[in-house]
């Protein structure tokens, strides 16, 4: 039996070097800036947990106020305003007052579609 640590590395490097100077160059240029990539590391960071997930389905479909939001998902409403603290910081969520009731939906149709791909990824059949 092959050793599998060697076929690995042998799967993931190249067996020749040569380094694309031109590839390279155009890949820099486009490059972001490293503060829109620790926005995006925050980002999915936040979405690392299985609840602010629950939260952010919800939300994807309809807007909830933190009774709601915490009836539905099961946990206290201390537990859920202090998770919707962390959204709103990273900008996924926004809330609206009416009356004494706070409202909340997802930030935008960004965080909708990427919320959507995310299910669609995990719904896809492996290998596909």
């Amino acid at each position: 039996m092959p050793n599998s640590t060697a076929a690995t590395q042998q799967a993931t490097e190249c067996e020749a070097h040569f380094v694309d100077e031109d590839k390279i160059r155009r890949l820099q240029a486009a490059m972001v800036s490293d503060d829109i990539i620790d926005i995006v590391v925050q980002a999915f960071r936040a979405l690392s947990d299985p609840t602010r997930v629950k939260m952010i389905h919800a939300l994807s479909t309809e807007e909830l106020c933190v009774c709601d939001l915490a009836r539905l998902l099961g946990v206290t409403e201390s537990a859920v305003s202090h998770q919707l603290r962390l959204l709103r910081s990273q900008r996924l969520v926004k809330h609206r007052r009416k009356g004494k009731m706070i409202y909340y939906t997802l930030d935008d149709d960004h965080i909708r579609t990427l919320f959507a791909q995310g299910l669609e990824h995990a719904k896809c059949p492996q290998g596909r």
